[in-house]
């Protein structure tokens, strides 16, 4: 069983930055890969970047590629992800996932946190 509680969404103007933060309880938190999704149109969630499980593998999202990185801290059962050069499209609620294997596909996440309000004003 793992919890997830992600932290640090705000309001920011394009061009900024901001750094969210998961944490999870649970004995198992360093089994699983680690994600972070957003709702988008005509999609339930939309992937943004997943992390494996000993953070040497990572996979992006074209829309975030060169402006995201994600990165774990397994001893502080910590994911965190910075968003840099944010735009007015990246406005979303950002939730933080676990799943057994390194996937893109919201349905292969057992574990979700409650998200995390993102806004980016032009």
């Amino acid at each position: 069983q793992v919890q997830l509680v992600e932290s640090g969404g705000g309001s920011v103007q394009a061009g900024g930055s901001l750094r969210l933060s998961c944490a999870a309880s649970g004995r198992t938190f360093r089994n699983y890969a680690m994600a972070w999704f957003r709702p988008a149109p005509g999609k339930e969630r939309e992937f943004v970047v997943v992390i494996s499980w000993s953070g040497g593998s990572t996979f992006y999202a074209e829309s975030v590629k060169g402006r995201f990185t994600i990165s774990r801290d397994n001893a502080k059962n910590m994911v965190y992800l910075q968003m840099n050069s944010l735009k007015p499209e990246d406005t979303a609620v950002y939730y933080c996932a676990a799943a057994a294997t390194i996937a893109t596909r919201s349905q292969q996440y057992t574990y979700w946190g409650q998200g995390t309000q993102v806004t980016v004003s032009s």
